[in-house]
């Protein structure tokens, strides 16, 4: 008796191993290849399972689409839904849509990213000059948010949508060079993106150290008497712990200024409109 073409094979195994531990679970469906193999694999490991279409309708005939992969999805077997929003224009308006509706979800939610999308993220973040938590790129497991097939490639999850009879959706936006995915994907083809995936896995095992490690503080002498790698995160902790949202690597930068090298400076605006202010041998925060 022979088992599974290969690229199915490995998209289920690498499902099962992601739902250890988990009860209700529900796969992220765009109707792209990478999500649809989601899809079949936790149609065959789990039947029974959910699955939720998002339709961020950014683009005409974006319903249609989103018809078709519930459709596909519900000939597997999954219970579908779809959800649908507008998202503002570009890769962060769609993101930030997609995990609102995503949020919505109950029980454990499996996400479709691939080892390419490692490692566009990785070099997304070279490029822009980040620290070592961008540079980790995406977790395999946040929360209740699980990414099986960090260790599948691209051409997998094309390859196990042949062999279930699914039909991908191509997104237009996978060519438009206005992305900057896009862009960097480009340069990708030059790269060995096995050797950038594990860079983000090393380099997360390195941030969850050191993340471990650091708790927020604005006294400036206990500050300075911390290694730089720890100044940084106990900072941005602070800062975040004070304005109730999340604070960039330029916000942090300006908060080691405040310390490092202080010279009698201005307040430094955090998100929020809170400023932070050097007064005296400590950081205060002003909402």
């Amino acid at each position: 008796m022979t088992g599974p073409p290969p690229a199915t094979a490995a998209t289920r195994l690498a499902v099962r191993r992601a739902l250890a531990g988990t009860d209700r679970v529900t796969a992220a469906v765009s109707g792209g290849a990478d999500s649809l193999a989601l899809a079949a694999a936790l149609a065959f490991e789990r039947p029974g399972s959910a699955a939720v279409v998002v339709d961020h309708g950014l683009q005409p005939g974006s319903d249609e689409v989103a018809t078709k992969a519930a459709s596909q999805c519900e000939s597997l077997g999954l219970t579908t839904t779809v959800r649908t929003g507008q998202a503002s224009r570009g890769e962060a308006g769609a993101r930030e849509l997609r995990y609102a509706l995503l949020d919505q979800v109950e029980g454990t939610v499996l996400l479709g990213h691939t080892r390419d999308d490692q490692a566009e993220t990785v070099l997304l973040g070279i490029l822009r000059g980040s620290g070592a938590r961008a540079l980790a790129g995406m977790a395999p497991v946040r929360g209740r948010y699980r990414r099986p097939f960090l260790d599948l490639t691209r051409e997998q999850t094309r390859a196990a949508c042949l062999e279930a009879g699914l039909t991908p959706w191509d997104d237009p936006h996978n060519d438009d060079p206005g992305f900057s995915r896009v862009r960097f994907r480009q340069l990708l083809d030059a790269l060995p993106i096995e050797g950038l995936a594990r860079t983000a896995r090393l380099l997360r095992e390195d941030a969850d150290a050191l993340d471990a490690l650091a708790a927020p503080l604005s006294d400036v002498p206990g500050l300075l008497a911390l290694p730089g790698a720890l100044r940084s995160r106990a900072l941005k902790l602070w800062a975040e712990q004070e304005c109730g949202g999340a604070v960039t690597s330029a916000h942090v930068e300006a908060l080691r200024a405040l310390v490092e090298d202080w010279h009698g400076q201005g307040p430094v605006a955090l998100p929020g409109g809170g400023r932070v202010s050097r007064v005296g041998g400590r950081l205060a925060f002003t909402p």
